[in-house]
């Protein structure tokens, strides 16, 4: 935990509900209430990474402590977007690509999966409420925006840093913006929260569902911010936008060759806000402490069977990178059924999946960053006649992405 407010102190405090929140569980427990845990996601994309998952993670120790996990899609907000850490207006999303991402989004949390490894318990009743925010955010009638809009002022809105920098470098700030952090507040009190999770960035957002609850006569919520995770460069947060991420529905060897390649500096932080390993019984060698990490989160995605394979997998791809490593190991396949042939080498790269587009494909041949069975290579526009010359060749990209080609 980064922050929890309030956390009041004086004389008092420690026994007012309202100001500690040891206070309100204590309150709660006495009445035999489980306490509604709220944490909001917006659906803008397809994939969750592990980034996200330290507050499904803390989202799941309260629902194993007896408490109720209030989920909320923000399939309505999610088209307006958080500007949160956005230099510039976000584009807003079709209602028909929120939906399918937000199916995407529940099944990589466990929806109809096994509990064992599931981020949030989906099956004990009474532990989780899924909620789509369009249920009351479609309905609100104009006189309900303006009321809405006359609980803050722009000056609260300017003092939240991503506004105050576009503002202050001239970027465009549009007004529907604005109506963004009180409508995730206003889910605050539609679900009556008693506490909200969210990451550091997320303190504005959070707190105005607190102003929110009081203006309609609720117990203000408190706010729960965890840290933010380091991405795979271990400088820059965990950020799809900035290709650092480990996603929660990559396979095990994708996976495993990812978290092993961790920079030094950042693997306890992984340890700590992504496991339940105890640090001072793990190895102190550096590299045996980031191999262990790699396994156990590995293994707390795909189980542990699959993670000793990755983890054997990673290891012989790295001894036999000429060849009879990769070979010799387990790899993700990927189809070479949908190229069309003559192809580039740089078009092949994205039309497998393991480039999103032919810029990015010429970029990290020309970078060096690609092999095919462990010979580099290095013109964009090498030519492969068929898929008779690569079925069963394993393409690498970077040092930690590897695919099987196929034929079918």
């Amino acid at each position: 935990m980064a922050d929890l407010f309030p956390a009041g102190s004086g004389a008092g405090a420690c026994s007012d509900p309202d100001q500690q929140l040891a206070a309100r569980l204590e309150e709660a427990d006495r009445a035999g209430r489980p306490l509604r845990i709220k944490l909001g996601i917006d659906p803008t994309g397809s994939d969750i990474h592990l980034g996200h998952s330290l507050l499904f993670r803390k989202l799941r120790a309260f629902q194993d402590a007896g408490h109720i996990a209030v989920l909320i899609i923000g399939d309505f907000t999610a088209r307006i977007g958080d500007p949160t850490g956005k230099s510039a207006t976000r584009v807003q999303l079709s209602a028909a690509a929120v939906e399918a991402n937000a199916a995407t989004y529940l099944q990589q949390l466990g929806q109809g999966q096994d509990p064992e490894r599931a981020l949030l318990d989906f099956v004990t009743p009474g532990r989780l409420e899924v909620r789509r925010n369009s249920e009351w955010l479609t309905g609100l009638d104009l006189p309900q925006v303006i009321e809405l809009l006359g609980i803050s002022t722009v000056g609260q809105m300017l003092a939240k840093e991503d506004f105050s920098n576009r503002y202050g470098s001239g970027a465009p700030i549009s007004l529907h913006e604005f109506l963004y952090p009180l409508l995730q507040g206003y889910d605050s009190v539609q679900v009556q929260a008693d506490l909200e999770l969210g990451g550091t960035d997320q303190k504005f957002n959070v707190a105005m569902g607190r102003d929110l609850q009081r203006h309609f006569g609720q117990r203000p919520q408190f706010g729960m911010l965890l840290p933010i995770l380091p991405g795979l460069d271990g400088v820059q947060k965990m950020s799809k936008s900035l290709g650092n991420t480990v996603g929660l529905a990559e396979d095990p060897l994708s996976m495993y060759s990812k978290l092993e390649k961790v920079p030094d500096a950042v693997v306890d932080d992984y340890l700590t806000l992504l496991t339940d390993l105890d640090l001072a019984g793990l190895p102190q060698n550096p590299r045996e402490r980031q191999k262990l990490m790699a396994l156990e989160i590995t293994q707390a995605r795909h189980g542990e069977a699959a993670a000793a394979a990755a983890q054997v997998d990673a290891a012989k791809l790295v001894a036999g990178a000429a060849g009879s490593g990769a070979a010799a190991a387990e790899v993700p396949e990927a189809s070479l059924a949908a190229v069309n042939f003559p192809a580039k080498a740089f078009y092949l790269l994205s039309a497998v999946g393991l480039c999103t587009s032919s810029s990015e494909a010429r970029r990290q041949i020309q970078g060096g960053g690609v092999k095919l069975d462990g010979e580099k290579l290095v013109d964009p526009n090498q030519e492969f006649a068929g898929p008779e010359v690569l079925a069963g060749k394993v393409l690498q990209l970077g040092k930690k992405t590897f695919r099987r080609l196929v034929a079918g």
